[in-house]
């Protein structure tokens, strides 16, 4: 009887083995890629966000090139963010509404990687005409911003705003950067050593700032295996 019983069974039991070989570590691998982050291109974002011109872009898309002025009276460019991940926001230093969390949040990611040189920051000013370099210099001094950690900038406006349009896909509105145009924005972006955007985030929500460091983790894991 139980001789017949394990001749029944046995092609069940192989049936068992050979599908969990073959199924576990497809599941395992699935599980691998979701630890990837996305690279969005134009075409992965809100339409909204995106230049009509840009909308059909689906790969290779990076931050453009370019030059800013610090808070020291320094240039700052893509090159001294050459090999770093970093998190960009737009900002003005009058703001006294969402930029106030947004200013908190970035100091307190500051702090929790002051000490990896591999992150950095990176904010622009979207009113540039009034924060001038000693007006972020000021700034700079009451967020405890850290000179080479965290860049807050200044520029030509309508370079700015043509960053945050269409590089950064950060602002809904439209406009020309002209003396009449205003971007005012809670995003902030992940950006990954080869200028690629890799994640949006609210930054004046708590929530948010934990999702980015989880991100950060995964980010900094596809560089290891490299």
């Amino acid at each position: 009887m139980e001789i017949k019983f394990f001749k029944k069974s046995l092609p069940t039991l192989i049936f068992i083995v050979v599908f969990s070989a073959i199924t576990i570590p497809v599941f395992y691998h699935l599980l691998k890629v979701d630890k990837t982050l996305k690279i969005y291109n134009p075409i992965d974002v809100n339409p909204r966000l995106v230049d009509e011109s840009m909308m059909h872009i689906n790969k290779n898309h990076t931050i453009a090139k370019f030059e800013l002025t610090n808070q020291n009276g320094k240039i700052i460019t893509n090159k001294n963010y050459a090999n770093k991940i970093y998190i960009a926001d737009f900002f003005f230093t009058r703001c006294q509404t969402i930029c106030i969390a947004m200013a908190y949040n970035m100091s307190e990611l500051q702090e929790f990687y002051k000490n990896d040189p591999d992150i950095m920051f990176l904010s622009h000013s979207v009113t540039p005409v009034i924060d001038s370099v000693s007006v972020l210099r000021e700034y700079a001094d009451r967020k405890g911003v850290i000179d080479g950690k965290w860049n807050v900038t200044t520029g030509a406006k309508k370079h700015i705003y043509e960053l945050a349009r269409k590089s950064y896909f950060a602002v809904i509105e439209d406009g020309d950067g002209g003396e009449n145009d205003f971007i005012h924005t809670e995003q902030f972006v992940l950006v990954d050593k080869e200028r690629r955007i890799r994640g949006y985030y609210d930054g004046t929500e708590k929530e948010d700032m934990e999702k980015l460091k989880k991100d950060i983790v995964l980010l900094k894991e596809e560089y290891t295996k490299k």
